[in-house]
């Protein structure tokens, strides 16, 4: 099958990640309890003079829906200007890469380039097309934008949009054909996700066994909207393909290292000199932590600092790893720090 990334290199950077660079007194990454503090004045220029790199969420970070933050395009207009790499991680599987720079674009962010994004969507083809042997395909439960991101690395798929049940009776359901080629099954977001989608993944990964790699683009259960609403998120139907098939799902999006190692591959990173920004504890700050990177929280997405200092003030040392280094209001608090 050749080797499987995200195993081999789970550990990559490691070795650091419970080092602290201290530049004018301040903190970068910490081994210590993190005491999650405003970052404002000094301290946020300190800690932004000795960041080369950030790594910014989007959703809830940038943006809500199609607004732009108040204020987030111009911080990260003044970010770009100093010289700091920017790229942006996302568990969203809904949109290519090209369709996140466009929409960078449209909001009034710096220009950005394809290679800057690191969408699920685009960590599930890279890592199905260096682990799936040449010619072999994945059989997905996903959006156009998957589809778009395996075609583009070369990745043979089937699956994705509406599917029906293939007769009446489960008898029928149980010999639908089975493309010879599909060696894999990916779950991203799925819209037209069914049972007979369902039952068809299902059936893959019980003729292939083991050899049959199940990928999930993430384990987000609910995404938020505007209004205090949510839907179901690709968590869910991620846990109905692991519960059918009784196996757990190799996972690419945060909090799973594997999407900081796709950024680390692309460009030269040191992670004692990089941010990493989000709204969510258990995806942004759980990853950032977990690489050793500095965290920044900001709460205009879902994330209150109740919730924060309900994992700092307890002992359990998962719920200590949820707690980020430091926080804002908004991305738009660093415009005092970066000057004009």
């Amino acid at each position: 099958m050749g080797t499987r990334p995200g195993r081999g290199t789970a550990n990559r950077g490691g070795g650091r990640a419970g080092t602290r660079l201290r530049r004018g007194g301040v903190a970068m990454a910490g081994g210590g309890p993190r005491r999650c503090r405003r970052l404002e004045a000094d301290a946020a220029r300190a800690v932004l003079g000795a960041a080369d790199t950030l790594l910014f969420d989007c959703d809830g970070v940038l943006w809500r829906g199609e607004a732009a933050v108040g204020g987030a395009a111009a911080a990260l207009g003044r970010l770009a200007a100093a010289g700091k790499r920017l790229c942006y991680v996302t568990n969203n599987s809904s949109r290519t890469r090209a369709a996140y720079t466009e929409k960078l674009r449209r909001l009034g962010f710096p220009p950005a380039e394809p290679r800057h994004v690191f969408g699920s969507a685009y960590c599930a083809a890279r890592y199905l097309r260096q682990a799936l042997p040449l010619g072999a395909a994945a059989y997905v439960l996903g959006s156009p934008a998957l589809a778009a991101e395996l075609e583009a690395v070369g990745v043979p798929h089937l699956g994705p949009g509406p599917a029906a049940l293939p007769g009446p009776a489960p008898a029928d359901w149980a010999q639908a054909p089975l493309d010879p080629a599909v060696r894999a099954v990916l779950v991203g977001f799925d819209e037209h996700f069914s049972y007979a989608k369902l039952c068809q993944a299902l059936r893959y990964l019980l003729r292939g066994g083991p050899d049959c790699l199940l990928v999930g683009t993430n384990r987000d259960h609910r995404l938020p909207l505007e209004g205090g609403t949510a839907i179901p998120g690709t968590g869910c139907l991620v846990k109905a393909v692991e519960t059918a098939a009784q196996r757990e799902a190799f996972i690419v999006g945060k909090p799973n290292r594997y999407m900081f190692d796709c950024v680390a591959s692309e460009f030269d990173i040191d992670p004692t000199r990089t941010i990493m920004v989000g709204d969510r504890l258990d995806t942004d700050i759980l990853m950032g932590n977990s690489c050793g990177l500095t965290t920044l929280l900001t709460l205009t997405g879902v994330t209150t600092l109740d919730e924060v200092k309900g994992h700092q003030e307890s002992d359990c040392p998962a719920r200590q790893s949820l707690v980020p280094d430091y926080y804002v209001d908004s991305i738009a608090d660093l415009l005092p720090a970066l000057g004009d």
